[in-house]
């Protein structure tokens, strides 16, 4: 018994360590399977976001004159403030040659009524200053004028826009709004072009070399951290440190950390339009990591104790058992020598079915041919398996493979009265190999002979010395039947009959006769 309890201990050791193991792991995944519906869930935010642009450059495209009180209406009716949280607006930034912004004022007049001026200075040939940004917010005001393409980082996202004609995102940048905030935030900016309709470059479109011309940009601005804040809601109070980077790499720019970072941190990839972000989520679960150890290894000492007592029982149930198992391995036996005696005569059965349609392939003229060619012999070898199931019996009675073909070939019960001979039984292989025979003469009879109505059926059998003999004699026919050649369906029949029934058959045609005599010997005994 002591040694007993000592290998139950360090089997619960062994145990122990594994299921620590185990658990770390499963913590592990699970963290990781969580950053990763927290990175699913951002970038699900975004394509949204995108997706609204995308509705705002298709209103603008279709009437760029009234922009302003248009897409005023479609965000009012849309409100992404409430819908898709963490835009700080909507905007669009009009094309404007440098030097010329009295009809970029013009429009800002015209959408707010009031006198904005175009700001910011630039070196570049065109501008794109902002002529609408809704909805409200009391730092919109601000960025009003704001020409985009005089910023570097701005005009890197805004040249990749146009020349791709997909979503660019800025790097980080101070949003012009930003001067009007009491907490100032970091900020990005993801632009879309609107080209110019027409092939032309108007007065208030610009055209880069190699680039269509673009009259607009619709673009939506960020604060980092309302965009977060948005998008992860109450998740941030239960994720222990969030670390954001504009970038791959350690050398990326920390746009957004909360929190402290654990030593196991996961990673996850943000997709910002055309840029790539990096975060690292860290989820602080030390209590439980060791929590779900330490209960398994207690468990498992209380287990070890249980083990003991039932010890005993165990004793007294093992000779039951042992019995039991003797018996069980008994019926196993008598099991597997069923399934071994069910697959061999499956397989038997499914040799016979592809010979019997490779066959029945082979001298078939036709799809309407073939398919009334094999189900008829199908229902020949269907009726004698079916004689031995529904008769609970080994064998079947000639007489009943005889009198069922002719039955189905339209014989009156006074003409089957006439046809009979003794009793003869029929193992399986040869009540198959009869029915196929008996159905290939009826169905050539049907076609060519007596069957089908013209002159006479004769068919019998007796016993002859140890063999059983079968004739089957048809006469006064119209003509006399052509034999010379064997049929691949005969000589099917043929090969039955030799190899299952280990017997012979002859044909003969003459004088407007045909006789077919099969003998085999008689091994079934008669009841």
């Amino acid at each position: 018994m002591a040694l007993l309890v000592r290998f139950v201990g360090l089997v619960i050791l062994l145990a122990t360590i594994v299921a620590a193991g185990a658990s770390f792991l499963y913590n592990q995944a699970e963290e990781a399977d969580q950053a990763e519906r927290v990175a699913a869930q951002f970038n699900m935010r975004l394509r949204d976001h995108v997706a609204i642009l995308e509705g705002v450059r298709a209103l603008y495209q279709s009437d760029a004159a009234a922009s302003g009180p248009g897409i005023r209406a479609y965000l009012g009716a849309l409100r992404p403030q409430v819908h898709a949280p963490g835009m700080e607006g909507i905007g669009i930034a009009a094309a404007m040659r440098a030097g010329t912004p009295a009809a970029i004022e013009t429009r800002l007049h015209e959408n707010y009524g009031e006198n904005i001026k175009v700001w910011g200075e630039t070196d570049q040939p065109v501008g794109f200053p902002v002529i609408l940004l809704e909805p409200y917010t009391p730092r919109r005001d601000v960025a009003l004028g704001f020409d985009m393409y005089s910023e570097p980082v701005r005009r890197a996202a805004m040249r990749r826009a146009w020349q791709t004609g997909r979503p660019a995102a800025s790097g980080i940048v101070h949003l012009a709004q930003e001067r009007a905030a009491k907490v100032k935030q970091q900020g990005f900016l993801i632009y879309l072009p609107v080209y110019t309709r027409g092939s032309g470059v108007t007065d208030n479109a610009a055209k880069a070399p190699g680039t269509r011309p673009v009259e607009a940009f619709v673009y939506a601005p960020f604060r980092i951290n309302d965009m977060m804040k948005a998008v992860l809601g109450p998740q941030l109070g239960k994720i222990d440190g969030l670390e954001i980077r504009a970038g791959a790499g350690p050398s990326a720019p920390v746009i957004f950390r909360q929190g402290k970072m654990g030593w196991d941190a996961q990673e996850q990839v943000l997709r910002v339009a055309d840029r790539q972000w990096t975060m690292h989520i860290s989820y602080g679960r030390f209590l439980e990591r060791l929590g779900r150890p330490l209960g398994i290894f207690l468990f498992g000492v209380a287990l070890a104790l249980l083990a003991t007592q039932l010890h005993r029982v165990q004793r007294r149930r093992s000779d039951a058992f042992q019995a039991l198992a003797v018996q069980t391995a008994r019926h196993a036996e008598d099991r597997e020598l069923m399934i071994g005696e069910m697959a061999h005569r499956m397989k038997n059965a499914f040799a016979r079915i592809g010979a019997l349609a490779r066959i029945t392939l082979r001298e078939s003229t036709s799809l309407e041919d073939f398919e009334v060619k094999f189900d008829g012999r199908m229902r020949a070898l269907s009726d004698a398996k079916q004689m031995l199931v529904t008769g609970a019996v080994d064998s079947v009675e000639l007489g009943r493979i005889v009198h069922r073909e002719l039955e189905l070939a339209g014989r009156s019960p006074e003409q089957l009265a006439a046809i009979a001979g003794p009793e003869v039984r029929l193992d399986d292989e040869g009540a198959q190999a009869l029915s196929l025979a008996v159905h290939e003469f009826v169905t050539n009879s049907i076609k060519y002979g007596a069957l089908a109505g013209a002159g006479g059926l004769a068919v019998s059998w007796h016993r002859d010395g140890g063999d059983i003999q079968l004739d089957w004699v048809e006469s006064n026919l119209p003509e006399t039947p052509h034999i010379d050649c064997e049929s691949f369906g005969t000589h099917f029949i043929r090969t039955l009959i030799e190899r299952q029934l280990k017997g012979s058959w002859q044909r003969t045609a003459v004088d407007n006769r045909l006789a077919i005599v099969i003998r085999w010997p008689d091994n079934v005994p008669t009841n």
